[in-house]
């Protein structure tokens, strides 16, 4: 990680213009959050409705993830070449009419096919939304304070679309799914005055890497299902299937490196700060997301709390979306992004094995520590990994970072569920109330290990600062 430590004196101070379109962009990022946050309260009621398996159910959520991740690259060149604002504008009209489709479901396809959608929606939207941030404030202390108010309100989006998906779910879980494309549509009205018109990349060449992007994103899918299959599938599918996606991300590469107008340009992954960012974004997103899935599962299937009281248990980790706007920036002002991310990794790593004593009749006053204390790693980590994984980047590249970024984010999403789903599905065989605690407990490995290797990423980078 870069530690860039930014004077205290210098200006934080936005326009009012600037404020405006921040505000519309933080209404898409907060969508984004709510969209997958309020689906994952809402797994059981839709699991009962369209009779979904355990595996199946992962889809759910994974299909949004995988298409989000899968296309996030292609999505930020895009922004990059055909304009921000355009891309912006389009595919948060796409978002809307597939949420609302998926709404109408009655099959699980169509459910996990509309989810599908939604996320290359989402993965061109949100790229252009972080470029627009990155490219309309200078390096520094404002894009500092744009960024992590930006990335807080995502965060609260999660933590907030917990306790809206409760209320909503308890009424019908259809309404998970209209309630984002009403927000999106609110959104769309509100960004065409507020985000000014800026000029695509001046490029001859605006071609966009269609194999580049094909090739990932299958490399993605073969991985993710290598995984998820793996308790329920043999040893030589499950090798085939994962050397399968390994091979086709060598083949990402080798095409990257061949294509006239690359998806990613591999000159990018020389900067080791970038890297150690996207890698422990990976990890951070892997572990926050299964230990989500997890905590869900637990509480409504285990314990049989309702939809609502389960939001409302996990609402202790919005506390990122006060803190991120707040307190982040006088820390990384003061000890630079790559210590603070450090201790919000470790902090992270505390909130998962806190949780790890759950019993059948754990009160929620023993449970408190473990949200309060992820709510304050989310706040002190992802904002940071933000910053680091766009600074220095030129920016005519800054939407290809953006989307290196949330691919990062999204292909460790997919790959966290998956892990958690097959543990799960391989401790709780019997049915019993019994194997039920003891597979989530086995399952809390998963998100333990991610926030270890994620934090051991991040130390080694403040290790190659202090050895120069």
């Amino acid at each position: 990680m870069t530690d860039t430590v930014q004077s205290p004196s210098s200006s934080l101070r936005l326009t009012p213009r600037s404020w405006g379109m921040l505000f519309v962009l933080c209404g898409a990022i907060f969508l984004e959050g709510i969209n997958v946050a309020m689906l994952n309260v809402a797994l059981p009621a839709i699991r009962s409705d369209l009779g979904l398996s355990t595996g199946e159910l992962q889809w759910v959520i994974s299909a949004y993830v995988l298409g989000y991740g899968g296309f996030m690259l292609v999505g930020g060149r895009a922004a990059d070449l055909f304009g921000r604002r355009r891309m912006f504008l389009i595919w948060l009209g796409v978002f809307l009419v597939v949420s609302a489709l998926g709404g109408f479901a009655t099959e699980g396809w169509m459910l996990i096919a509309a989810r599908f959608v939604a996320g290359v929606a989402s993965a061109v939207m949100t790229p252009a939304g972080l470029s627009i941030i990155t490219t309309s404030f200078p390096e520094g202390p404002q894009r500092n304070q744009a960024l992590l108010v930006y990335s807080g309100t995502a965060a609260g989006g999660f933590s907030l679309g917990l306790v809206l998906g409760g209320l909503l779910a308890v009424v019908d879980w259809r309404l998970v799914l209209f309630a984002p494309a009403v927000l999106a549509l609110v959104i769309l009205v509100l960004a065409v005055p507020l985000i000014p018109a800026a000029p695509a990349e001046r490029s001859s060449d605006r071609r966009v890497d269609v194999l580049g992007a094909v090739t990932i994103t299958a490399a993605i899918m073969l991985l993710v299902l290598g995984v998820e299959r793996a308790a329920h599938a043999s040893a030589a599918w499950t090798v085939g299937t994962l050397a399968a996606g390994v091979v086709l991300i060598v083949l990402f590469v080798v095409i990257e490196r061949r294509s006239a107008a690359p998806l990613l340009r591999l000159g990018m992954l020389r900067s080791a700060p970038l890297v150690r960012a996207n890698l422990a974004g990976l990890l951070f997103a892997g572990a926050f997301f299964s230990f989500q899935f997890i905590a869900v599962l637990y509480l409504q299937e285990l314990r049989g709390w309702s939809s609502l009281e389960t939001s409302l248990a996990m609402l202790a980790i919005g506390a990122d979306a006060i803190l991120a706007p707040t307190l982040t920036p006088r820390l990384v002002n003061r000890f630079g992004n790559a210590k603070v991310i450090v201790v919000g990794l470790v902090l992270a790593l505390l909130s998962y094995v806190l949780f790890l004593p759950i019993g059948l009749d754990t009160v929620y006053l023993a449970m408190f520590p473990t949200m309060i204390v992820l709510g304050l790693a989310f706040a002190l980590a992802y904002g940071p990994l933000t910053i680091v994984a766009t600074d220095g980047v030129d920016e005519s590249e800054q939407g290809v970072a953006g989307g290196l970024l949330y691919t990062s984010f999204q292909f460790g999403a997919a790959l966290g569920l998956a892990a958690s789903t097959a543990v799960i599905v391989a401790t709780t065989a019997g049915g019993t109330t019994a194997d039920l605690l003891g597979g989530y407990r086995a399952a809390l490995a998963v998100p333990i290990a991610a926030a270890v290797l994620a934090a051991v990423v991040s130390a080694f980078g403040l290790r190659k600062r202090a050895a120069r």
